[in-house]
């Protein structure tokens, strides 16, 4: 039960429904999850290790700032990450596999029409996730996913301003282009541009301070 707790708060972290500073109450969490505590506070456990949450001395729990001094350093290392799982994935990928995402994007096109944030953030966060998944390489695998929370959190936070949302769906656009093209070398570029192109939209949304004051974990 807790497993799914933490499934379903993190999701709501990382499509922004529940912004940085948010203060998280047990009894709340519990109606609104239909758990008992014990679910929930392992739930909240798991959060803070993958550094979603801040856990404060008085007992409280606050959904944790995006913090500036290692950002730039996340997105670099991610975003190559991802780009060399793109470029394995041109060399394995399968038609039907490329069907699959270009029914992907075309979804996150029409939630984007929508103007709906949280299931488009859902679908593209599948996109990233099935390019990796087809790259085939387990240790790539365990590495990226690693550091996924905390990416997918800042690029969460990034995709608030409406115009980096719509400039992603048109990169999106571009590296399916190259992907259905299985040109791993464009793709791997684009999507190391992708990760880059979001930084400057997050400069007014992120601390600046290395950690919280009186934060365990």
């Amino acid at each position: 039960m807790h497993t799914e707790a933490a499934a379903h708060l993190r999701s709501m972290i990382l499509t922004g429904e529940m912004p940085p500073g948010t203060r998280l109450r047990e009894q709340q969490l519990c109606e609104q999850l239909g758990v008992s505590r014990t679910p929930v506070r392992e739930a909240l456990r798991t959060l803070a290790a993958e550094g979603l949450v801040d856990l404060l001395p008085n007992r409280s729990v606050v959904v944790s700032q995006v913090r500036a001094p290692d950002i730039a350093d996340l997105f670099t290392v991610f975003g190559t990450i991802e780009g060399l799982a793109a470029e394995m994935a041109c060399r394995k990928i399968t038609e039907a596999e490329i069907a699959e995402i270009g029914r992907l994007l075309a979804e996150m096109v029409d939630l984007h029409t929508n103007k709906d944030r949280a299931a488009y953030m859902r679908v593209n966060q599948l996109i990233h996730r099935r390019t990796v998944e087809i790259a085939d390489s387990p240790v790539l695998y365990s590495v990226w996913q690693s550091l996924l929370p905390r990416v997918e959190r800042a690029r969460a936070l990034a995709n608030l301003d409406t115009g980096r949302w719509t400039q992603a769906l048109i990169e999106h656009t571009k590296m399916f282009t190259a992907l259905a093209a299985r040109d791993g070398v464009l793709l791997a570029s684009l999507t190391r541009t992708h990760f880059e192109n979001s930084l400057p939209y997050l400069a007014e949304r992120i601390d600046t301070t290395q950690s919280p004051p009186g934060a365990s974990s």
